[in-house]
């Protein structure tokens, strides 16, 4: 099978879901008003409440929902063959993602822009609330754990991506700057921090003295370098000590001096990187054939239900809902923005995830390299993103670009985004610490600084935890199959929200409705299998204590939550409120 039949197949699909559906849910399920004044200008103060051109917003809200996710889960789900993970990625993005993301935007701008946790206590109830955030706090610090553990690998196996990485930072903050003061347009600027950004890389990948290898600085793999660490190991810790001092500024500084000017550049990135690779699609696509299995049997773990929590960003994912409704629907300038915003944003990580499964698919030169590169699920799990940067580079080595300087600039989009998603979800988790300690009365939790403190300190707790056969650090990588889970069962909780919320109005809920119980029931069964037979330890295999408990915490929270839903909906009527807010 070409390849590129499937990238045409699949931009067919994704642009008639935006044309069309998304048009429809505009207008007659959610009934956006170009009049409604949104939270940006009733509460604005510059800080968070900012209104923001929807191109603009467009850039932060994509890339924060981005970052690594739409790019790890398809590069691992490609192991039960690239049918499966195809038709999941194309279908769950028109039917579930473009839904659920644009609906939660639009709840949180009809609620004074209020996180998808608080609207909890006015849908279903204050019980309802506070289970809620305690779960979204949880699947924070996991996205938090996993990211950096993401951007620690990405940096000691791509060192000559470090520099450019961290001088999209002074050019985000000198942009953010130029912009609020003069009121000029981010488009410019933004293009020509992109261009340095690149030129930086493309120089380090071929001048070993603008790499940052603390491997290397340490001795090199196998080198022991304090207390037991090998060089590894204490790289590892020094990128993960300075990821955390970063995301503490980020998250702490107004949105518009770091987080939109970057955001903006990491929006670009995206769309360079995406036409690189697909145009080495194009380019090379009498070559490019899919040598990946069309499905495949395997023993170790099954693809029902497993894949649907697998592949979580690129077609559905509950971050989204906590990003549309935390930091997104304070910048919404327009409602009628939304769908451009919501639903465009998820095709545009649909669309991400897509040329993930055909690079990966495509890098090897026989199906059998592919069956012996993607032996077990486990290593599957481990690799996935390195085929992934692998194949990338061959694509875009399609078009002339060398393969070493191809990589580099994969690695450097890969952890651009990575880092856009880490800040924004540190400054989500202190928006919940904050709202927990009102909630609580306990009024230090409410201190941007402490709840910031808390967020990051947890964080690198978490990333740091040794385990495995991983070694130290493997906090992240152990995180990774409770993050899918909780992941799913976040985005199925949020579209029952809205579903509840346009039952009231008296509007047809089924468009929200029927994704969610398809959702929730492959979320749950994969989680119940996975607490009560995998990590408990009682299916034979040794018991994962970390993932067993944070497991059974989400799992009983959420099946709280899902009953006093069903109550919910057996004693209240349709239609209870009017259609005007």
């Amino acid at each position: 099978m070409p390849a590129i039949v499937l990238a045409l197949v699949g931009f067919i699909v994704f642009a008639l879901g935006y044309r069309y559906y998304s048009k429809f849910i505009a207008e007659r399920i959610y009934r956006l008003d170009p009049n409604f004044r949104t939270p940006a200008h009733e509460f604005r103060d510059g800080v968070d409440f900012v209104p923001t051109n929807k191109f603009v917003l467009w850039g932060h809200h994509f890339t924060s929902v981005a970052g690594a996710a739409p790019i790890v889960g398809p590069a691992i789900a490609v192991y039960w063959g690239w049918l499966p993970a195809f038709l999941w990625v194309i279908l769950g993005t028109v039917f579930a993602a473009g839904v659920h993301d644009f609906g939660t935007l639009v709840l949180s701008v009809r609620n004074k822009g209020q996180s998808i946790g608080t609207l909890a206590e006015k849908i279903i109830g204050r019980r309802a609330k506070l289970l809620f955030l305690f779960i979204i706090l949880i699947l924070v610090l996991m996205v938090n754990a996993v990211f950096a553990w993401v951007i620690a690998n990405l940096f000691i196996t791509f060192p000559a991506s470090v520099i450019s990485v961290f001088i999209q930072i002074p050019l985000a903050i000198w942009i953010g700057y130029t912009i609020n003061r003069k009121g000029k347009s981010m488009l410019i600027p933004s293009l020509i921090g992109l261009a340095v950004m690149y030129s930086a890389a493309i120089a380090a990948s071929y001048i070993p003295a603008l790499q940052i290898d603390l491997v290397s600085y340490f001795g090199g793999e196998g080198s022991t370098v304090f207390a037991g660490l090998d060089a590894v190991s204490v790289s590892f810790m020094i990128w993960i000590a300075v990821l955390m001092i970063y995301v503490y500024i980020a998250s702490v500084l107004p949105v518009w001096k770091l987080l939109q000017p970057r955001d903006f550049i990491n929006s670009h990135q995206l769309v360079i990187g995406l036409a690189i690779l697909y145009l080495g699609l194009f380019f090379t696509w009498p070559a490019a054939e899919m040598t990946a299995p069309v499905t495949r049997s395997v023993l170790d773990v099954s693809w029902f239900p497993l894949l649907f929590i697998t592949i979580a960003c690129g077609a559905i994912s509950g971050f989204h809902g906590l990003v549309s409704s935390g930091t997104t629907s304070k910048q919404l300038n327009k409602e009628t923005d939304a769908r451009f915003v919501g639903y465009f944003g998820a095709v545009g990580e649909g669309v991400l995830a897509l040329i993930t499964i055909l690079a990966v698919s495509t890098f090897f030169a026989t199906q059998t390299d592919f069956l012996n590169a993607y032996e077990s699920y486990n290593v599957a799990n481990a690799d996935g993103l390195t085929y992934f940067i692998g194949g990338a580079g061959q694509l875009a080595a399609g078009i002339g670009l060398p393969p070493g300087t191809a990589e580099t600039i994969v690695a450097v989009i890969v952890v651009s985004f990575a880092a856009t998603t880490l800040d924004t979800s540190v400054r989500l988790m202190r928006y919940i610490i904050s709202e927990l300690g009102q909630e609580y009365n306990v009024k230090p939790l409410t201190k941007k600084h402490v709840a910031t403190s808390i967020a990051v300190g947890g964080s690198m707790a978490l990333v740091l935890l040794p385990g495995g056969d991983r070694g130290f650090g493997s906090g992240g990588y152990l995180l990774w199959p409770l993050f899918g889970t909780s992941n799913q069962l976040l985005a199925g909780i949020s579209l029952l929200l809205i579903s509840i919320w346009l039952r009231r109005k008296g509007r047809n809920f089924l468009f929200t409705f029927v994704p969610m119980l398809f959702l929730l029931f492959m979320t749950l069964w994969a989680m119940i299998n996975q607490v009560v037979f995998q990590w408990s330890g009682l299916g034979g295999g040794e018991a994962q204590i970390l993932l067993f408990v944070m497991g059974s915490i989400i799992l009983g929270f959420t099946i709280w939550i899902l009953l006093e839903a069903v109550m919910l909906f057996r004693r209240e009527p349709p239609n209870t409120e009017p259609d005007q807010e």
